[in-house]
């Protein structure tokens, strides 16, 4: 086991403001930085990452959903900055030109993916600023149609299925009949715009709810928040997607991590 300090345990981001131009298709934006030791919890996003090194090169990748938390330590080489695009639900398939489910657990240079945007925008990655990429993203998207009555149902489907504040998700069979469409339906909506099933959906933006509210929160009362059954359904989801119970990740004592640049390999 590796012991981590507090500050370590998590990728340390600074959120940056998404244009309005660009809601339809980023939800956030983030400049990230590494540690010695860095622990990437369970994710529902795919991420665009545009990295520079600290040798000037810079490169663009897409990272698919993460279904379990993965432990890094830092290569040899850093980065001079890292800054990631989180891709709102839907817009996987006319962004990249594969289904979100095809990305799940994978890092993929973004100029291999099919879609003309995607390859445009690899090239636009290779020669700009982060910034400057941001701010010619509105000019890009702009070409590709507006999200459709398909994606606006999952993205209602994905915020019922979302902790907000101290309200649990709603359980998947009540979002579907809301929606009036069947579970099935429902299942096959989030694999071709999220990557995962509806429950694994909640599952993990619920563990990532109890990473946040942990350190202020009892562990009774978080369970009750977060909509578990008690805190041993709690404690069991948590060792399940992050490899560890809440106690030892909270304490320092992580599973072993791996000696790779954390963005490379999931």
């Amino acid at each position: 086991m590796t012991t981590t300090a507090p500050a370590e345990r998590t990728e340390p981001a600074l959120a940056l403001s998404v244009p309005d131009a660009l809601r339809p298709w980023i939800t956030e934006i983030a400049g990230v930085t590494g540690g010695d030791s860095v622990a990437h919890a369970p994710d529902t996003a795919t991420k665009l990452v545009v990295r520079v090194h600290e040798d000037g090169r810079r490169d663009a990748l897409v990272i698919g959903p993460r279904t379990r938390a993965s432990y890094h330590r830092a290569g040899s080489e850093r980065l001079a900055s890292c800054v990631q695009l989180h891709l709102a639900p839907g817009t996987a398939r006319p962004l990249l030109g594969v289904a979100a489910a095809d990305l799940v657990g994978r890092a993929v240079p973004l100029g291999e993916l099919p879609a003309r945007t995607a390859q445009r925008l690899a090239g636009e990655a290779a020669g700009l600023e982060a910034e400057e990429l941001i701010d010619r993203l509105p000019h890009t998207l702009g070409r590709l149609p507006v999200p459709d009555s398909r994606d606006r149902l999952l993205r209602a489907a994905v915020d019922a299925l979302s902790m907000h504040g101290d309200r649990p998700p709603a359980q998947v069979q009540d979002v579907a009949r809301e929606l009036a469409v069947s579970e099935r339906q429902l299942r096959n909506l989030f694999a071709e715009g999220v990557g995962l099933s509806p429950k694994h959906y909640a599952r993990i933006d619920r563990v990532r709810a109890v990473l946040a509210q942990a350190p202020t929160a009892k562990w009774a009362d978080l369970a009750a928040t977060t909509g578990y059954y008690d805190q041993a359904h709690m404690t069991s989801d948590f060792r399940t997607l992050m490899g560890v119970p809440p106690r030892s990740f909270f304490t320092g004592r992580l599973p072993e991590a791996r000696p790779c640049q954390a963005f490379d390999q999931l």
